[in-house]
């Protein structure tokens, strides 16, 4: 559910009532179930075990209470919501690594309320990938849309670091787990890779630097080698107009902004982070907390049930993957 103050109940609330326009299949919401009563007065079920929730689903959203949140207020996060969040995350987590559960998507949490009361991992992304047993640097941030697909290869760090950070092997492991990725959860057997210049133009041939001289084509022709479709580096600013898309699979971005603003400009409303990796599916709505409008039934629904659509279809294609010839 995310931070019970913030807009994940109403969003969770409002896919399920676009649960039959939407053909989205059964899911369960986690956490406190009155962080939802504050916000929809739609039909709630509880539910103790993830086998009821099929037999409930049609006539209400189940909820698989975790603990009482305290006073829970739309829009005011505090520390007994955010550590109600994180047992939440834990819980959840632990039913999908268990096989109870088929994919985990995760609602949006406060990461200044997560630190106040001892959060030690960057996000969620962190926090799963080490309850899967994955090192940090192995799980892969992805960003999707209905027609484009980006990873920034670092992320929350300053633009001014960006150069250091990026190496060969930083775009190695990225790239590998990329391609893995793409072909086990959505079948793309040849994924093609799409890598941005750092610099303007691509460097320009090293008058506007070198990093994509002396780190960037030394990585891609290693790809290149081991039989992965990657290509560049190319220049960023003609490389998401629509026909340039339509060339690539994913877009390998050198920093945050440069994947995210793309993204976010062309898929706003339904904009999914899934994380590539891990040894379960899990899928988030690639938008914030946004106390700013909780509890003023303004939220849009359609970033969470773009999310709860992409962790089924990765979640059905591992399925079949996994079936004896």
């Amino acid at each position: 559910m995310g931070d019970p103050a913030g807009i994940g109940p109403e969003t969770i609330a409002r896919a399920w009532d676009a649960r039959v326009d939407r053909a989205l299949p059964p899911f369960v919401a986690v956490g406190d179930r009155r962080a939802i009563a504050r916000v929809w007065d739609g039909p709630v079920a509880a539910v103790s075990d993830l086998r009821e929730v099929a037999d409930v689903f049609s006539g209400a959203l189940p909820v698989l209470t975790v603990e009482d949140a305290g006073e829970i207020v739309p829009g005011a996060p505090d520390p007994d919501g955010a550590r109600c969040a994180v047992r939440a995350l834990e819980l959840a987590t632990g039913l999908v690594r268990s096989g109870a559960g088929s994919a985990l998507v995760t609602g949006p949490v406060s990461k200044a309320q997560l630190y106040e009361i001892g959060f030690t991992y960057p996000g969620q992304t962190e926090f799963v990938a080490e309850r899967c047993g994955i090192a940090r640097a192995n799980a892969v941030m992805m960003l999707a849309g209905p027609g484009l697909r980006v990873v920034p290869m670092t992320t929350h760090v300053p633009l001014a670091d960006v150069p250091a950070l990026l190496t060969v092997e930083l775009i190695l492991a990225k790239a590998r787990v990329t391609a893995r990725g793409l072909a086990r959860n959505f079948g793309i057997e040849q994924p093609r890779l799409a890598f941005a210049g750092l610099n303007p133009h691509a460097g320009e041939n090293g008058a506007l630097g070198r990093e994509e001289i002396d780190v960037m084509r030394p990585a891609i022709a290693q790809l290149q080698a081991e039989g992965i479709d990657a290509r560049g580096p190319l220049a960023a600013d003609t490389m998401f107009h629509g026909r340039a898309r339509a060339d690539y699979d994913v877009a390998m971005c050198p920093y945050h902004d440069q994947a995210l603003v793309p993204l976010k400009t062309l898929f706003f409303d339904d904009g999914v982070n899934m994380t590539l990796g891990l040894p379960i599916v899990r899928t988030s709505p690639d938008h914030g907390t946004a106390f700013g409008i909780a509890g003023r039934r303004l939220a849009h629904p359609g970033a969470t049930i773009a999310a709860i659509l992409m962790a089924d279809q990765a979640a059905t294609h591992r399925a079949r993957q996994s079936l004896p010839a």
